[in-house]
């Protein structure tokens, strides 16, 4: 008689004796997975970080040459992001410290290596320090922005306002602007989205800046190939200046009994408006001195926001060559540099620059001129006699300045 109990029982064990057999080819087959490449496991001995960082002297020059910072504003950074980018240490891991991270970052954005250098240099994975980049440049954003480029209110705008009439003789401005195309690599999928005039990939910052190299707004984002002339207009920053950036009212220039509007000044790049003063054209000034003293006067309040692109273009030298970067870890980084270059700015700061180097031409390209009679086909009668205000304003006993004559005698 068949046991047919005792033949199941057989055949469910020659079941499991095959199927782990099987199990034990494919465990056999199956690499073990490496959590950490051998040589980022001895970061806490050779890591960069560890081995130079940690040794450098909180005062003196060293400290200051190796972050483009003194050792205070360092902690205070450490501190302001310690809650957007530290990291727990897991069972599996020790984590990167917040000074760490911060370090890797800014090494980045000053001396402008590459991640793969970095990795290197200090022992983290490739990902780990393209992660560590974008997020702490995105947390510097988020921290920063509110304490050093606060939203202007009309009591901010007077405050530029003064600074502009003290420090550079142009009353009723309020800021410096100006846009740079960005250079970038050729983003992936991107078509003709980011190629420029120039024949170069970019995006588009613009800036309104204080009389004290500090940038006031930014605005980033904007694709290289779009018109110059309609970039400003198509702008967050354009949009805003007809509804909330909170201008004061029309006011009177000092000594004179006519209000007029305050305005920005800019160069040819940019349309005249109400609140938008631009050069004179070429073509219009020859023989006319008081057109040359506007010129002047507007060129020396704009300088302001040409000198601050030049400062921050010669810190962060990662602006020194196209950036391999997808546009929004760009804008990431732009606005990260901007914070910084507030955040820092005081005299140690912009004197060890040599802003007036052409570096800055490397990455940051200026816009196309824009001739008045193209301007969008709109009536700037109203805009042309604001100008023409300044102008005269320039000119007079209540607001010439001593010196304007001979610079413009030793210029023709």
């Amino acid at each position: 008689m068949v046991d047919w109990d005792m033949i199941i029982i057989a055949l469910l064990a020659e079941e499991e004796e095959m199927e782990e057999h099987i199990n034990k080819i494919r465990r056999q087959k199956v690499r073990r997975r490496i959590w950490v490449e051998e040589c980022w496991q001895e970061r806490c001995s050779y890591g960069e970080f560890n081995t130079l960082c940690t040794t450098l002297p909180s005062k003196g020059v060293l400290f200051y040459d190796y972050y483009k910072m003194d050792y205070e504003k360092f902690r205070m950074l450490v501190e302001i992001l310690r809650p957007y980018i530290q990291k727990k240490t897991t069972n599996y891991r020790s984590t990167i410290s917040i000074e760490e991270r911060l370090t890797i970052c800014l090494r980045f954005l000053t001396v402008g290596s590459s991640f793969k250098s970095l990795a290197f240099n200090y022992r983290v994975g490739y990902s780990t320090v393209r992660s560590i980049v974008y997020e702490t440049c995105a947390a510097i954003w988020k921290v920063l922005q509110p304490i050093v480029m606060p939203k202007p209110t009309e009591e901010t705008w007077s405050q530029i306002e003064e600074g502009f009439k003290n420090i550079w003789q142009f009353p009723n401005c309020i800021g410096a602007l100006d846009g740079k195309h960005v250079q970038i690599r050729s983003p992936h999928n991107s078509g003709s989205q980011f190629y420029n005039y120039k024949k170069s990939f970019s995006t588009v910052l613009l800036a309104v800046v204080d009389a004290n190299y500090k940038f006031v707004i930014v605005d980033v984002g904007a694709y290289g190939r779009n018109s110059d002339g309609g970039i400003l207009s198509n702008s967050k920053l354009g949009q805003k200046l007809n509804n909330t950036l909170h201008i004061p009212q029309n006011k009177c220039l000092p000594s004179t009994n006519k209000e007029i509007p305050h305005v920005f000044v800019a160069d040819e790049a940019f349309p005249l408006t109400n609140n938008i003063m631009r050069p004179f054209p070429g073509n219009v000034i020859r023989g006319d001195e008081q057109k040359k003293i506007f010129n002047y006067r507007l060129s020396r309040a704009r300088r302001m926001v040409e000198s601050a692109f030049g400062i921050m273009v010669q810190k962060y030298e990662v602006f020194q060559r196209p950036l391999k970067v997808q546009p929004h870890h760009l804008d990431k980084i732009i606005l990260a540099c901007t914070c910084l270059h507030n955040f820092l700015i005081d005299e140690k700061y912009i004197h060890t620059q040599s802003h007036e180097s052409n570096q800055s031409e490397i990455i940051f390209q200026d816009f196309e001129q824009l001739n008045e009679e193209e301007e969008d086909g709109s009536n700037v009668t109203e805009s042309m006699k604001i100008r023409d205000e300044f102008k005269k304003y320039f000119s007079s006993e209540a607001g010439s300045v001593h010196w304007q004559d001979n610079i413009i005698n030793r210029r023709c």
